[in-house]
């Protein structure tokens, strides 16, 4: 690793470089050994700068329209003054690894805007919808300046509360006119969320949309609130028209100056390092066991007697932790 590799990306990003804030995010994601040591390098650089945007997360069903939503409020943003960045996870192929990464075609209008930056990325198939190292480049775009950071995620699937970890806010969207709306999203994600906004409410749909909000203040009626200061709302907007944008963004205001005023904020963000810091071990214990010497030569023998019911799974997961990391 060499010291002006490091100045220049930490430089950079501080100077608020688009280029070498896009640069400072694939190094991040690589995953060679000295691409990583680097990066962990420059992230603890970046971290003291880091911390005072409004971190949002949005997830909702397929065709939610979520991109359209996205870029509806981050357009309103700017108007805003605002500096916003969209951290957009596409879903990876299973075969090649690969992704479409199309959200910079999906959302052309913010992408031209002068104070926005978007970057899709793959989720690598990592539960939860958001990619391994969403975490750190909300760290880079926090100090490159960027006063909101939202994270889209691939959308709501069994482990999408992952995002719920790492942001400030966390918005689901959900539309009327879809069949049962109430079956259309998990349970687990309905009691993390900070709002629930149904979209598409214009034309023929606003009755719809409205019934559908009725429907879902009660069900969340049903459910303990994640905080006693705060019951999520239920409000209806139209991304193509772009009305009750400014109302929702209001939402995002209010959670977040109640929150602040309590000291949730600050206690949220720090369980939310910890649980970070956790799985970043956990993820670490992993790539170690698989590049143990010993487990690549017993690991297809056990494999096998597992296979053949010689050996129970309990018995060689023991024999696997058990092996010296030599």
């Amino acid at each position: 690793m060499i010291q002006e590799d490091v100045n220049y990306y930490t430089e950079g990003v501080i100077r608020q470089n688009r280029r070498i804030v896009a640069k400072t995010i694939t190094l991040i994601e690589s995953s060679l050994p000295s691409h990583r040591e680097l990066a962990q390098t420059i992230i603890n650089r970046l971290i003291p700068l880091s911390g005072n945007a409004v971190r949002l997360g949005i997830t909702g069903v397929p065709g939610v329209g979520k991109s359209t939503f996205i870029e509806s409020l981050g357009v309103h943003l700017l108007e805003k003054g605002k500096h916003v960045a969209v951290l957009a996870v596409d879903p990876s192929s299973t075969r090649s690894g690969g992704s479409i990464l199309a959200d910079k075609t999906r959302m052309e209008k913010l992408s031209l805007g002068k104070n926005a930056f978007i970057r899709p990325s793959p989720s690598g198939g990592t539960l939860g919808g958001v990619a391994k190292k969403t975490r750190e480049a909300m760290i880079v775009c926090e100090a490159a300046g960027f006063d909101v950071i939202i994270v889209e995620t691939v959308g709501v699937g069994q482990s999408e509360t992952t995002v719920d970890s790492m942001v400030d806010f966390f918005l689901v969207l959900m539309i009327a006119g879809a069949g049962d709306q109430l079956q259309g999203i998990k349970k687990g994600v309905l009691e993390i969320a900070d709002a629930i906004i149904i979209n598409k409410a214009d034309g023929d749909n606003i009755n719809k949309a409205n019934m559908a909000k009725r429907e879902y203040k009660n069900a969340l009626h049903l459910l303990r609130p994640a905080s006693p200061i705060w019951s999520p709302p239920v409000l209806t907007c139209s991304a193509i028209d772009m009305t009750g944008i400014e109302k929702i963004w209001n939402c995002v205001l209010e959670h977040r100056e109640k929150f602040t005023e309590t000291g949730e904020l600050e206690l949220k963000r720090t369980e939310q390092a910890v649980s970070w810091m956790w799985s970043l071990l956990e993820e670490g214990l992993k790539d170690r066991f698989y590049k143990n010497i010993k487990a690549k030569q017993i690991l297809p023998q056990i494999i096998k007697k597992v296979e053949k019911g010689l050996l129970s799974p309990t018995m060689a997961a023991d024999k696997l932790l058990l092996l010296d990391n030599t």
